[in-house]
C-alpha cells in the first residue's frame, strides 16, 4: 500500500515527500556508485516524488551513459535521491535512498523486500553472488 514518506538529508538542506509502497520492493545494487554510496533505493513515478528544497542546493552527478541523474546535498554530501529514465524498468522515474526517510518506522524497514542487482556485471536483473555486503 503506498504511502507518504517525508525524508531528507542530513542537513535538512534537501527535503522531499514520496508517495512508495515499500512492500513492493527496493533496490540494492553493486554498480560502481550503489556500492561506494551504499545506497538503498524505492522506485517511484514522477508524480509520486515532491522535492520541498531549492534546486541551488541539489548537486548533480552522471556518468557512464548520463541516463541518472545522481542527487546530493551541496552542503553535507548525502545522496537522497536519483532520477532519470531507464525504459526498462517502466521509463521515467525518481530513486528516493530509504536511508532518508525521516518518518518510518525501523521496524517496517526490517520487513521490507529488497531486490539485489549485479550493476557491476551489467547484469541488473540478477543479484550477484554476493549480497550480504550490500
Amino acid at each position: 500500500m503506498k504511502m507518504t514518506y517525508r525524508g531528507s538529508c542530513h542537513c535538512g538542506k534537501i527535503r522531499y515527500e514520496a508517495d512508495i509502497d515499500l512492500d513492493a520492493g527496493t533496490g540494492k545494487c553493486n554498480c560502481s556508485i550503489c556500492w561506494k554510496r551504499r545506497y538503498w533505493g524505492a522506485i517511484v513515478k514522477p508524480d509520486a516524488f515532491r522535492l520541498q528544497a531549492e534546486e541551488v542546493d541539489i548537486a548533480d552527478y552522471q556518468f557512464g551513459s548520463n541516463s541518472v541523474h545522481h542527487r546530493f546535498c551541496k552542503t553535507c554530501g548525502i545522496a537522497a535521491f536519483g532520477h532519470g529514465y531507464i525504459e526498462e524498468i517502466g521509463g521515467a522515474y525518481y530513486s528516493v535512498n530509504v536511508a532518508t526517510l525521516d518518518d518510518v518506522d525501523p521496524a517496517v524497514l526490517a520487513e521490507v523486500p529488497v531486490q539485489y542487482m549485479d550493476g557491476r556485471n551489467n547484469n541488473w536483473f540478477h543479484p550477484p553472488a554476493e549480497t550480504r555486503h550490500l
